[in-house]
Parts: C-alpha cells; structure tokens; sequence
C-alpha cells in the first residue's frame, strides 16, 4: 500500500462513518486491543484484508497522539503467533498527516489451511468470518464446511439405509445403462447391469451385503427420493415485489409457490416450468425483424439450477436445507447450501481449467442421467457457468451476479430489459435487406414464414414481397395466388 493509498482508503471511511467488509482500524494508542486476533481469523478465512493501528474511528478516522507504530510492529506479530495456522501479513508503517501508521495486509488462506482460528478457543470456538464492518465467529456447520475442504466430500456416497432398488426409476436406469456402455463399451459393456450400478456408486452394499441405492444414485436415478430425504427439495416462490416483505394489493405476499419433488431430472424440468409460467416473452429487433426472448434464457436457467442441485452440500448437517428458486420483479436468484468447493471461486467461476466437483458420485450419474426434453441433466465438463454468461449476453441482459459464503451459493440473474435501441423503427429498405437475409439462408420461404420472424403484418408482408419482385431481387416458386407459395431469390441476384 502507498500512501496515497492509505489516504483515499481513510477519507473513504470517514465518508461512510464506520470500517468497511475489508478494512479494520483499530487505535492501539498503548496496546494491542484483544479483538486483533478475531480479526486476524476473520480475513483469514475471509477474502483477505487490512489492519490499520493508529487511527481512531470514534474521532473521525483521524491519528492517535503519539501512536508508536515501531514498537506496535512486534506487538502486532505476537498477535500474529496466537492463531493455527499462523497469520504472515504484509506490514509497513506509513505516513498519515503528520503521524506515522502501521498497516498490514492479510491475505485470504488457502482452502486447506483453513479455518484460521485461536489457537486457545479451538477450532469451533476460535474462528471467525468478516461480515460488514465486524467480525463474527463461524458457526460449527461453517466450520465442518471448512474442514472439508482438506479432503474430497463422500457425502453423496452415503447409503441409504432404508431404500431398495426397487426406489430407482426403472425407465431412468436403463437409459443410464445404455448410455454408460456406449460411451465405455470397453470397460463397462460386458458387465451385469447390478455389477454396473454398483461401480458407479448408484448402489453399494450394506454391512449385511444387501445391494441398496446411495445418496447421489436416488437423487439422480430415484422414483421419490424426498421419502428418504424429505427436504432434499426445491422450493419455487414468485414475489411480487423486489424484497420477500412486499405483499400484493389484497396482501398476498406469494404470487405463485411451489415445493418441488423427485428426482433431480424432474426438478430441474418442473423449476423451469414454474420460472416460465410466472414470467413472459418479450420482443427484440433484429435489423428489421422481430425476435421473442424470455425474461430469462431456458438454457441459462437450466444451467444454473442444475448445478446447484448437482454442487449443494449433501452432508448430515444441509439435508434439512432445500434448494431455493426466488423470482422477483426485477430478478431470479438460485441458492443453494453450501458455498463454492475445491479450487472454484467467484474470481475463478467460468476459467477455462478450473473444475472441481464437491459432489463426485453424483456429478459422474448425472453426466447420463437423461432429461425429460433429451439430451442429459450436466455436462460435467466446468463449463456450465460460461454458458450461462454465454446465454445472457447473447439475449443482450447483464453478466449473472454469484455471491459465495461458506454456509450458501447463490446466483441472481437481473430480469431483461428491453432498450429503445433494440425497438428502433422499421424502414422499408430495413425490411427489404432483412427480407433478402432470411432468403440466402434458406432456399425457399412462405409469406406465413416471414410473417413469424418479422412480427409484421400480412398485409405488411406481402407488399414488401410485391416490391422485391418487381426489383428483380426475389421471385415466387409457385403461380400466382397458389395456397404452396414460396420465394426464393432470383438467380440474377444470386
């Protein structure tokens, strides 16, 4: 940090009157307060962040009198020593009207020295997360979230105790089946399907050798998984308003609201029907013509919640937590519990390279786990959330919004907006040029064809058809006033 740096981070908090999610002042006139370390904790654990010693917030962000940032240096480092894993911040002692300062930069830890906590509290007593302008300790959940992190998750591997195979979707399974041996005829195409099922983590046997489905096999391959996991659900609620406190003109507070069950194939399909009913298609111009889009890409919506039922926390401890799709007036946010795994971060979200599954077992059934409309549930390949940026862009809407916690994910996308440039009016060599395009990139088109693409009229349509025909430009395939009527371009334009 320069400091000019420290000059505009200062006058920023003064504006704002108090610290910020990144920045903790602290006097330290004689001593180092006690609340260092939690701090120290919390932007470990956190995103990373900077300690200031020698400014008092009470007095305006202004210099403590005869602050002796020297001597605070090793008092500071032996804060330092008190938490698992050590704290090594970056410490300079800079000058701040006509005072000197200490700052020192700590830097987010990895995911698997994490959490940093107290050395004396413990583990679950002892870590803390930045949230505001404050630190608070992690909960014992955030803090089994951490420790996954060290090693890979076998949540999803779980037996379930009570299930049978019979609780497997027989039509799910075989099209599993199927796809499994043509994509590794080598490996797989040779063995029973239980001996299949049971390799690939769909069933395992108990301690009494009886064949019974796994976590990740019922969620994906399950006739009714919520019988065994009542609140591995979705919950789908239209809002009216922008916020979950807005109620409608005769105080309703819900417009439409949905629990979502079965399989995660049929909640994926039943989340995107619930999001279509409860928005609408809106219009854009293409040149001349006229193009419907939602107010939010099938294929983005598919992606994001896909993904969040594929990369949630499946522990003990989340299986109480649903899946939440939150519609709002202005956006849709998809949350899920359990925050970002592995080398996945917000800064990192759509990196080419960057992958890394919480979820193993279950990722690796749904690559084959076919969906209601064809194709499959994922692609498992770290590219879902390019393609929702993909999505988006392509229907002219801004980037979605993630925000990563270690308790929750959650992605919002904003509700599309259409601007008056995409309205801009038709003029008739417009129409004629769009006309032409639509032409060479078929060999033939109908006037009702036309008519689809461009939102005009038919009486519209056919004088701009009339008009080209006298160019020379097009020309009909069929006599005049034949009910299969087509045009096509006119060889001399060709």
């Amino acid at each position: 940090m320069t400091a000019e740096e420290l000059r505009t981070l200062i006058e920023s908090m003064r504006q704002i009157g108090n610290d910020t999610q990144t920045c903790e002042v602290k006097e330290s006139a004689r001593k180092i307060p006690s609340s260092l370390v939690e701090t120290l904790s919390a932007f470990s654990n956190g995103n990373g962040g900077t300690v200031i010693l020698g400014i008092s917030e009470q007095n305006g962000f202004t210099p403590v009198p005869e602050f002796n940032a020297r001597a605070m240096q090793d008092a500071f480092i032996s804060q330092c020593d008190k938490l698992t894993p050590i704290v090594r911040p970056v410490i300079e002692i800079l000058p701040f009207e006509d005072s000197l300062v200490l700052c020192a930069r700590i830097e987010e830890m990895l995911p698997r020295d994490k959490p940093c906590y107290i050395t004396e509290r413990g583990q679950y007593r002892g870590s803390y997360i930045r949230t505001g302008d404050g630190d608070m300790r992690l909960s014992s959940y955030e803090v089994d979230r951490l420790l996954e992190e060290h090693e890979q998750p076998n949540f999803d591997n779980d037996i379930v105790a009570d299930a049978a195979i019979e609780d497997l979707d027989r039509q799910l399974v075989e099209a599993f089946i199927k796809r499994q041996r043509e994509l590794h005829p080598r490996i797989l195409g040779t063995k029973s399907d239980e001996d299949l099922l049971l390799d690939l983590h769909v069933l395992r046997h108990d301690e009494n050798h009886h064949m019974r489905p796994t976590l990740a096999g019922i969620m994906a391959l399950g006739t009714f998984p919520q019988k065994y996991y009542p609140r591995l659900n979705t919950t789908f609620t239209a809002f009216p308003g922008t916020t979950k406190s807005e109620r409608t003109s005769d105080g309703r507070r819900f417009l439409d609201t949905q629990t979502i069950i079965g399989p995660i194939p049929a909640m994926v399909a039943d989340a995107i029907a619930a999001v279509a009913r409860n928005t609408r298609n809106g219009a854009i111009i293409e040149g001349a013509f006229r193009k419907d889009v939602p107010d939010y890409p099938v294929a983005a919506v598919r992606e994001a919640f896909s993904n969040a039922l594929m990369h949630r926390d499946y522990s003990p401890a989340a299986r109480g937590s649903q899946v939440q799709v939150n519609l709002y007036a202005d956006r849709l946010e998809i949350l899920n519990p359990g925050g970002l795994f592995g080398a996945v971060t917000v800064r990192t979200l759509g990196q080419e390279g960057v992958s890394d599954s919480r979820n193993q077992w279950l990722s690796n059934i749904l690559e084959t786990t076919p969906y209601p409309d064809g194709g499959y549930v994922v692609e498992n390949r770290g590219t879902g959330y390019r393609e929702i940026e993909d999505q988006l862009e392509s229907a002219l809407m801004s980037p979605p919004h993630p925000k990563d916690t270690i308790a929750y994910f959650s992605l919002t996308m904003d509700k599309r907006r259409i601007t008056a440039s995409e309205l801009s009016s038709r003029s008739s060599e417009n129409v004629n040029q769009a006309i032409l395009d639509a032409l060479r990139k078929r060999h033939s088109v109908s006037a009702k064809d036309l008519i689809g693409i461009s939102g005009l009229s038919r009486t519209a349509i056919n004088n701009h058809v009339k008009n080209l025909i006298e160019q020379g430009l097009i020309e009909p395939t069929e006599p005049v006033r034949s009910p299969k009527q087509r045009y096509r371009i006119a060889p001399s334009n060709k």
